[in-house]
């Protein structure tokens, strides 16, 4: 399970170091890919190819699963980790995704999301009164 916020940096190849508590999962190999809200989704192999079974049981005849398909998987690359825990994150998602230097790398539970560290910290400030008035209906069983 992917948790926490981490503050890594982007290098000059658009590199970044994975968080070491999540290199484990990550080290035979991840899925970059477009997320919502303008970050990047980061899946283990494993997960990614669960969330792309579940995407193929919706009917082709709806055209919201086919855009959402299209856009999820036309950005979607397969990276592995170097030996220092780097990954590359393709020019295109960096721009996608607005990636400056500071980044802000958040667990998801089943993914990790990249952000650019000023919208993270402004998306979060945003939700973050949401979050408090929060109930039961929305996310049933936790409360």
């Amino acid at each position: 399970m992917f948790l926490g916020t981490h503050t890594p940096r982007l290098d000059e190849k658009g590199r970044l170091i994975l968080p070491a508590k999540f290199r484990e999962e990550l080290s035979d190999g991840l899925v970059l890919t477009r997320g919502q809200e303008r970050c990047i989704y980061v899946f283990s192999q494993r997960e990614f190819e669960r969330v792309h079974e579940e995407m193929r049981k919706a009917p082709i005849s709806s055209r919201q699963a086919r855009d959402y398909a299209r856009v999820f998987l036309s950005g979607a690359s397969d990276e592995v980790p170097d030996k220092q825990g780097r990954v590359t994150i393709p020019s295109a998602l960096r721009a996608y995704a607005g990636l400056d230097r500071e980044l802000a790398v958040i667990g998801a539970g089943t993914r990790a999301e990249i952000w650019d560290a000023q919208a993270w910290n402004e998306y979060l400030t945003e939700k973050e009164a949401a979050f408090s008035e929060t109930d039961e209906d929305a996310i049933p069983g936790i409360f």
